[in-house]
């Protein structure tokens, strides 16, 4: 299961935060990578994971920094209980495939599963970690999310997520329950922009204000 809580914030504000973190001496600091993930449907409309009942994402994702390549499949899932408190709790269940065999794991999924392309997105992830917790800076091509979640073994995972919200001088209660794609299509609908289902830098985009 995972706990996290995720903020957005303009672009203007990355550096701010990148600086913030920064200055946290309990944390270390990853390279900046490159990311793009790729979200497919059911081939059954049937057993849509976009439905009320299963509301789920199943994700490819690749990410490229200059020391390493790596791929994942990721399946994601909000359960009855997630917004049940103020940390987010999900389904996650993650396999990681040789960036090698990228090319033919997705000849699987488009053509032998024939799995629906649904939509994909581009963002640049900076990751800073200690034993308890992971804190992401994403760069979207609409805005920063900050994400803040529990990797401690042991720990009470909601405390540890309190925690360090509080270290970061922010209110739980402001932390946005959805995911990415519901925050860009409430973006859009309310700044009058174009909805893209691949949501790639250098298009035009809504912002987070």
């Amino acid at each position: 299961m995972e706990y996290e809580v995720r903020y957005y914030f303009p672009s203007e504000k990355l550096n701010d935060i990148v600086l913030k973190l920064k200055n946290i001496k309990e944390l270390e600091m990853h390279e900046r990578s490159y990311e793009k993930t790729m979200q497919f449907d059911h081939p059954d409309d049937t057993n849509s994971f976009y439905t009320k009942e299963i509301d789920g994402r199943f994700r490819v994702r690749v990410t490229k920094n200059s020391s390493s390549s790596k791929c994942k499949l990721s399946w994601k899932r909000r359960i009855n209980s997630t917004t049940s408190t103020d940390v987010n709790k999900e389904e996650e269940v993650e396999v990681t495939i040789k960036y090698e065999e990228y090319d033919n794991f997705m000849f699987i999924i488009n053509n032998v599963l024939k799995m629906k392309d649904v939509e994909s997105y581009e963002r640049y992830r900076t990751i800073f970690t200690n034993e308890d917790i992971e804190i992401s800076v994403d760069e979207y091509p609409f805005g920063i999310a900050l994400e803040i979640e529990n990797k401690s073994s042991g720990k009470d995972s909601e405390v540890v997520v309190r925690k360090w919200v509080e270290v970061l001088g922010l209110n739980i209660k402001d932390a946005y329950r959805l995911s990415w794609d519901d925050k860009y299509s409430e973006l859009c609908r309310k700044q009058g922009i174009e909805h893209y289902n691949h949501v790639t830098f250098g298009l035009p985009m809504p912002k987070v204000d």
